[in-house]
Parts: structure tokens; C-alpha cells; sequence
């Protein structure tokens, strides 16, 4: 580690780890898009939020979100629509157990409705991470090549440290996530989640 961890001044930031990619009644799992890599993410994960907040840290939970249109019907974009015809009314909307958060990282401290990849894209992250006057956010979750991706070269621009835990995300395809730690290593530190524990004991 080249930069000391201030848990007061730090977040952990989980991505899309909610009901519809990870349940088997979601919207994934209905459609056997399951993957065990990202279902071993949250209790993977519940070990570093409990570590933090332990220490005057916050969690914050960042959740995708298609919102209901006209009708109910999903306002999603025509390139996800493609990928995931699947996909309908009532699939991550606010407010249904698709969109919730899973059990095993209940309760998060704030949680933020995204409807992009990355979760600064006209959310109150950034207000929020301002007003806690937080400088370092350790981000994990899914998709690495996605919405980890996107967030955390967000937040490098906005001049904050961050941390990605390398086993702590994860992708539909273990090639890609692992080409994508290797591009996202020039610009963050890559951790395990078991060094992050020990950084935080």
C-alpha cells in the first residue's frame, strides 16, 4: 500500500450486487444468467463493510436501475435491450425485490439508484461523498469490465484515491475480468479482499 488508509475519511463502494443479478427468483436467475463468481461476492464483501464501518467508515451501496416508463415498461437503453432482451417490466425497479440490495450486505448507509455504468452519472454520489469528506473508496461488485470499470475511472477524475478489490468484483467471463484488472491497474491499487481485512485490522 502507498497511501494510509483514513477509515473516517473512507467508503466502501459496491456495485449492482442486488436481488435481480444474483437471486435466483431475479431477473438473471429466471433467465440462467447466473454466475458462482459474482453470487461469492457478497459474503466476500460483508467482512470489509462490518471492518470499516466498525471504524467510522461508510457503506454505500450503488444499484442499477432501469425506471419505469409509460405503461411500466422500462425506459432502458436500445444496446441493453439488445443484450438482454430478457429483461421487462418490473426488472430493477425502484422499490421492487429485484432492484433491493441482497440480504447478506443489508443494511448499507446510502444507497444510490444508477441508471448508467458508472454510479456517479447523474446520481448524488459525488454530493454525498463530499459532504462525509470522503478522499478513498474501495470499489468492488459487477461487472468488472462495466459498471466497476466506469465508476472507478470516474472517481480517479475526480481526484479520489481509490482501492479495487481484485476478488471482490466480478465478470460473466474470467478473461475479461482479469483483462480488466490489468488495464485498471494504471490507475489504482488492485487488493484481494483478505489484504484489505488485514489493512483495516
Amino acid at each position: 500500500m502507498t497511501h494510509a488508509i483514513d477509515p473516517k475519511r473512507t467508503a466502501l463502494l459496491t456495485i449492482d450486487l442486488q436481488n435481480d443479478f444474483l437471486h435466483p427468483e431475479g431477473a438473471y436467475g429466471r433467465s440462467g444468467q447466473s454466475s458462482a463468481a459474482m453470487s461469492a461476492l457478497p459474503d466476500r464483501l460483508r467482512p470489509i463493510a462490518d471492518a470499516l464501518c466498525a471504524k467510522g467508515g461508510v457503506y454505500i451501496s450503488a444499484q442499477f436501475t432501469l425506471v419505469p416508463g409509460p405503461g411500466g415498461a422500462p425506459l432502458i437503453a436500445p444496446h441493453l435491450k439488445a443484450l438482454r432482451p430478457f429483461l421487462g417490466s418490473g426488472d430493477f425497479a425502484p422499490g421492487a425485490f429485484g432492484h433491493d440490495l441482497v440480504d447478506a450486505l443489508k443494511p448499507a448507509d446510502f444507497t444510490i439508484e444508477k441508471v448508467a455504468y458508472s454510479a456517479f452519472y447523474q446520481t448524488r454520489l459525488d454530493y454525498i461523498l463530499r459532504h462525509l469528506g470522503i478522499e478513498t473508496l474501495i470499489i468492488g461488485g459487477i461487472v468488472t469490465n462495466g459498471g466497476v470499470a466506469s465508476t472507478l475511472r470516474d472517481a480517479h477524475l475526480r481526484g479520489l484515491h481509490t482501492i479495487l478489490l481484485g476478488d471482490g468484483s466480478a465478470a460473466f467471463d474470467q478473461e475479461v475480468h482479469d483483462a480488466t484488472l490489468v488495464s485498471l491497474g494504471s490507475i489504482t491499487p488492485i487488493m484481494s479482499c483478505a489484504e484489505m481485512l488485514k489493512e483495516l485490522a
